[in-house]
């Protein structure tokens, strides 16, 4: 009996079927290789940088170094320049053994007096726990309002000679819509339980006495500003009527001033005042993910909280 292919009706189907197999096996053997080498890659690269981040980790330990933190942009709860963050990183920056000074890099407009205020108290805090670290401030293009609210605590402030240092105020904004609703014909529907809990509503006439209470709070802030300021700078400050009138000053003139005590950046002051090359930074850094839930969970109450804080406007130091 011949059993030749040649002789079997279905062999070039059969044929057909084996390259068809053959080619398909070969295919997903490629895949199962792609896939084996690309997590082979992946874990490559988080070998890389979990080494970097050991590495950075521990030399922090072992070599003497200057501590930075960074201020960088509004000060506020919500925001990058906020007080739990400057804080962490102030005393992660202190507790480091080999640390010999802390350097706080400041380029800010100001912000929440509240933040700002608990970033003065934690540094003054952490001074007196490590009187033998200096933490120096040093002013990069501006250091106003909350930002120098947050300097004032400082053993020194070094500024550039263009910085734009001062501002020593706090402002309270909002609109007045009045106007504008008569000439629409709009009819404002405000109720109240509690003769002023429609305090400052843009779409209300403005009381004289809502307007007088508000005043009183922003003197009550600002007293606590200056209060703040003559006690980190003492003597060092000039008597001048307008230092804390809310004006700003270059840096040469902050000098002049007493608000700063010199011209420096932060390798100057790393090399020149404490006598340490190396800077380590020790700001606290967000991770994309991090930062993108921060933004979407800011996003979520912001446009509540501008709707209930409109009328108010808003304490800032800037």
């Amino acid at each position: 009996m011949d059993n030749s292919p040649q002789n079997d009706p279905n062999w070039e189907r059969k044929t057909l079927e084996k390259l068809a197999f053959a080619a398909l096996n070969e295919q997903r053997a490629k895949r199962r290789w792609g896939v084996f080498f690309k997590l082979l890659g992946f874990a490559y690269l988080a070998f890389i940088l979990f080494a970097f981040v050991e590495w950075e980790g521990s030399e922090a330990v072992a070599d003497k170094h200057v501590a930075m933190v960074s201020l960088e942009g509004v000060i506020a709860a919500k925001g990058e320049a906020n007080a739990e963050d400057l804080v962490s990183a102030l005393n992660s920056a202190f507790e480091a053994p080999n640390s010999q000074a802390v350097v706080l890099r400041i380029n800010s407009p100001g912000g929440s007096p509240v933040q700002a205020g608990m970033v003065n108290d934690e540094i003054r805090r952490l001074r007196g726990k490590y009187p033998d670290k200096p933490l120096y401030a040093v002013v990069e293009d501006v250091c106003a309002s909350g930002g120098y609210y947050v300097a004032a605590a400082a053993d020194k402030i070094y500024v550039n000679k263009a910085s734009v240092v001062g501002s020593i105020g706090v402002l309270m904004d909002g609109f007045g819509f009045t106007g504008t609703m008569e000439k629409l014909g709009v009819e404002r529907r405000l109720l109240t339980a509690g003769e002023n809990k429609g305090f400052l509503d843009p779409f209300s006439p403005q009381p004289e006495t809502q307007k007088a209470h508000a005043q009183t709070l922003l003197a009550d802030i600002h007293a606590q500003f200056i209060e703040v300021v003559k006690a980190g700078r003492g003597e060092r400050l000039k008597d001048n009527p307008d230092l804390f009138s809310g004006l700003m000053w270059t840096g040469a003139q902050s000098i002049q001033l007493g608000l700063a005590d010199g011209f420096g950046s932060v390798e100057s002051v790393a090399r020149d005042v404490v006598k340490v090359e190396e800077v380590l930074d020790y700001s606290v850094k967000e991770n994309i993910a991090e930062r993108f839930a921060k933004r979407l969970g800011a996003g979520a109450v912001d446009s509540f909280w501008r709707g209930f804080s409109s009328s108010l406007g808003g304490f800032r130091l800037n």
